[in-house]
């Protein structure tokens, strides 16, 4: 974490001090962020709105025009509205707020980052917060902080203790049946399940559902809407599973999260860090596994380097795991049609597509593999 302060020549106006005092930037997850505010600024009527793309520009515009104290935004969207919602600006800002701080300052925000700088009070204090925040002085530079303090709760990149970390090596083939298997063992706990691509998380969710599991997808590809939804449902236990692309494994606060699966190794070591931060928070105790497959033990070396520990290895038992191959493969085809038929649809009609997303809609192929069974937990 860093924060800075600049000093300028800016006169921002008495009467608006009190509007937009404070912007926080974030890539993801701002409707968490903004329930937070409002729950610890409610007895202070403290109000608040967030500004994310694929949301209605007008009803956002509304939102801004009732001068909340606090906006939420992706640096993309608060662009748009600085350039099109007439009468929005930032000259009263006096807080920025970038959450996922080394993320909002890579390349992929380059531009918007540059623009939002060029537009808002010198005089303000800026705040940068990350799990893993960058060493290059030349990211914080481009944030515009002047003589910064760094406040670190540590030096070094680490885990929890309460965490329990374990790896699985097994064949690339296997992955589906090892995944079964463990979520067979495991029963009874809720998991976050970390995919490489929304591809692989939508289809091992299909896999999954149709062999009876309570599993639900969450990946860059769905809406807005539909994520959240996504979201809601995992919160409320009504689904054990979820499986997500990293769009989840930064600032997502779920304390009933058990076990971490890492189904697909991350390619940047950091990114382990924060999806395993998902589970074993503010002092619980939680459970992460990292399949290993024979492509896989580079990346899962630099991991082992990175927190500085060796992992042991999760038991399990082959036999057992082999014996669900033959019901995993035919889950993993019938996984492979749907995906073609929520494609067609999608050439068809992208708002029908959006129907199936999490999964819910699916053909009902997953009868014929699971019995019909919505819950059906213990496969032999």
């Amino acid at each position: 974490m860093a924060a800075g302060e600049e000093q300028g020549s800016v006169e921002v106006a008495p009467e608006t001090r009190s509007f937009k005092e404070l912007v926080v930037m974030s890539s993801d997850w701002q409707k968490q962020i903004s329930e937070q505010f409002e729950a610890l600024g409610s007895s202070i009527g403290v109000q608040s709105a967030v500004i994310v793309g694929g949301i209605d520009m007008m009803s956002q515009s509304l939102a801004l025009a009732k001068k909340p104290h606090v906006v939420i935004a992706t640096p993309g969207r608060l662009i748009d509205h600085l350039e099109n919602t007439k009468g929005f600006n930032l000259r009263a800002l006096k807080y920025l707020v970038m959450d996922e701080a080394d993320r909002i300052l890579n390349m992929d925000f380059e531009t918007e980052v540059d623009k939002i700088l060029k537009v808002i009070p010198r005089d303000r204090k800026t705040f940068l917060f990350s799990a893993t925040m960058t060493k290059k002085v030349q990211k914080l530079q481009r944030a515009a902080l002047k003589d910064p303090v760094k406040c670190a709760v540590s030096s070094k990149y680490q885990t929890v203790e309460k965490l329990q970390q374990y790896y699985i090596f097994i064949p690339s083939k296997f992955k589906d049946s090892y995944l079964v298997y463990i979520l067979n063992e495991l029963a009874g706990n809720s998991f976050m399940i970390f995919c490489s691509t929304c591809n692989n998380t939508q289809r091992t969710a299909l896999v999954l559902r149709n062999l009876g599991f309570t599993a639900i997808p969450l990946h860059g590809q769905m809406s807005q809407n539909k994520r959240l939804g996504s979201l809601n449902k995992f919160k409320a236990k009504t689904r054990s599973i979820l499986l997500a692309t990293d769009v989840a494994s930064r600032g997502l606060d779920i304390p009933h999260v058990d076990v971490v699966i890492n189904f697909d190794i991350p390619t940047h070591s950091k990114d382990y860090i924060h999806r395993v931060g998902r589970t074993a928070r503010a002092g619980r105790s939680g459970k992460s596994i990292t399949f290993v497959t024979q492509y896989d033990v580079e990346l899962f070396q630099r991991i082992e380097h990175l927190i500085g520990k060796k992992l042991p290895a999760f038991p399990t038992q082959e036999e057992e795991v082999m014996m669900l191959t033959e019901r995993v493969a035919e889950a993993q085809r019938f996984a492979r049609m749907e995906l073609r038929e929520q494609g067609e649809k999608k050439k068809r009609s992208r708002d029908e597509v959006n129907d199936n997303d999490d999964t819910e809609a699916a053909t009902g192929v997953r009868n014929k593999v699971a019995g019909g069974k919505k819950k059906k937990r213990k496969l032999h």
